[in-house]
Formats: C-alpha cells, structure tokens, sequence
C-alpha cells in the first residue's frame, strides 16, 4: 500500500513539475492519506472500554441505605447547595443544573466565594453536596465546618470512605474509579463519568419519588429542540 501511494504521489508531481508549490490535486491526495498515528487511534477506543467498565462496577458499591438518605434529604430540603474543586466543581454545576431542571432549588458554591458569605444562601435543614475523589480537597473543609454549625446537611461524593468530607458528612456516596483513560492515569477522565453517573442516578431517583412529570419541566424548558417537543404534545408519560 505504501509503494503505491508513493507512485501516485509520483505521477501527480510529475504532471506539476513547473510549480513551486505541490498542484491541488497532490494537495488533496496528501491529505487523504493523514491517518493519526494507530497508537492513538487504540488510545481512543480503549477509553470507551475503560469508562464502561467503570461504570458496570460501580453498581458493587451502591449503597442503598446511604443512597435512600440522600434522596430524602434531596427531596425534603428548600435549597441545595454544590460544591468541588477542579473537575469535581465541573460536575457539581451540572448537578444543580440537573436539581433545577427538577424544580429543586440549587445553585453551585465555589469554594472560593462559599468562604466569603456564599454560604449564607444556606439555611437550616438545607443540603450541601460535596464532591472530591480524595475527600481531603483542603478549600472545601471550612465549607464543612460552616455547614455544620448552620445545621445545614452535608452529602459527600468520594473514594476516600475515611477522608474528613466523608467523615464530617450526613451522608457518603462511594465513588469508584478503575483508572483514567489516558496512559499515565492522571486526567480527570474517568472520574468525572463515575461522579456524573453518580449524580444522574439521584436526579432519576428524585424524578420517580417527587412524581415529577414531563409537563412540570415543560413549563420551565420552553427553549430549544426539547423544549419544542416539550411543548408540542410529545410528552412522554
């Protein structure tokens, strides 16, 4: 295959030999014959296996007693608060998202405002969700602290089941992660997807004990595709 790229290569070259510059016909050859290098290729497609795998495991660590706490809290409180940093903080937006996109009033608290009056959105029997692998994530231990003298609940996402976040919390979510999908097992890869599961299977949870329906949300979400099928009698029950 090399041998005849390389006399085609040759006869288009030749038909060109007057310009400086390769003709738009080698241009486009060269082009199609750019593949990314097959280590690369492997790289990507083993992620896939990676994270899926993670996830099929995941279900070995739910705890159903930890996880029903959560959902009573979650659905009983008036304000939820989120909060993480780096990838974790990432994915605790989305969660708040996901909360008001259920009618659960939440919003995301960085922990560098959460420490200078953000906490004050906060009240008494409220809930606040952390979310860090390690549980040891150093900006969200005064956060902790506020909490618990406001009387504010403290759910905790993290591998680390004898951190301080998990130690200080109501409630602790196991968070398992196999690896990261990339060689050196550093990138925030994997472990988003298990804290994105994690939180989606709360905010479907929710869905079923609040008995939140499709024409609630369509209320709210009038904007875009889903809010035209929302919108145009296309409700699933």
């Amino acid at each position: 295959m090399r041998i005849l790229y390389f006399c085609c290569y040759c006869i288009l070259s030749a038909a060109d030999t007057l310009n400086d510059e390769p003709s738009s016909l080698v241009k486009i050859f060269l082009k199609g014959t750019e593949f990314m290098k097959k280590e690369s290729l492997d790289a990507a497609i083993k992620a896939y296996d990676i994270e899926a795998e993670c996830i099929r495991n995941m279900k070995k660590y739910f705890d159903d007693k930890q996880f029903a706490k959560a959902i009573e809290l979650l659905c009983s409180a008036e304000r939820i608060g989120t909060s993480g940093c780096g990838h974790s903080g990432i994915i605790c937006r989305h969660f708040s998202h996901l909360l008001c996109c259920v009618e659960r009033p939440s919003r995301f608290i960085s922990p560098a405002e959460a420490v200078h009056g953000a906490t004050g959105f906060l009240k008494k029997n409220d809930v606040m969700v952390f979310a860090s692998r390690g549980g040891k994530t150093k900006e969200l231990l005064p956060i902790l602290d506020i909490c618990k003298s406001k009387g504010v609940s403290v759910i905790t996402v993290t591998e680390n089941l004898e951190s301080p976040l998990a130690s200080g919390a109501d409630v602790v979510l196991k968070q398992y992660v196999n690896r990261e999908t990339d060689k050196y097992n550093s990138q925030g890869t994997t472990s988003t997807t298990a804290l994105c599961m994690i939180f989606h299977s709360l905010q479907t949870a929710i869905i079923e004990e609040t008995g939140y329906r499709n024409e609630q949300f369509a209320v709210i979400h009038p904007g875009g595709a889903v809010g035209e099928r929302l919108n145009h009698h296309e409700i699933d029950i």
